[in-house]
């Protein structure tokens, strides 16, 4: 029986434009968990070690607020997100149309 690798969104997370998209992507999600679980990935795709450093934060705090189950303290998101050299930016929403 051949054993399946499970998927690991890091592996492929590999310039800036890839994460830039695929962060926009769970943002747009609105899912807290899922968003802390993609930045973790990206935290990981950079080496959760140097991220950890860059932070001041502890990789085991690291590895447990982006880790889905808990909700890290959007100070801890920002610091992530500059320690990967990614800025938070805000943009309209799209107006919803009105079905006729």
């Amino acid at each position: 029986m051949a054993k399946v690798k499970p998927f690991d969104p890091a592996e492929y997370l590999d310039s800036p434009e890839v994460i830039a998209a695929y962060l926009t992507e769970a943002f747009e999600t609105e899912d807290v968990a899922y968003i802390s679980k993609a930045i973790g990935a990206v935290a990981r795709s950079q080496g959760m070690t140097a991220v950890a450093e860059k932070t001041g934060l502890s990789r085991e705090n690291l590895y447990r607020a982006l880790g889905g189950e808990a909700k890290p303290e959007f100070g801890t998101v920002i610091k992530v997100l500059h320690a990967l050299g990614l800025n938070l930016v805000a943009k309209p929403q799209k107006k919803k149309t009105k079905a006729a």
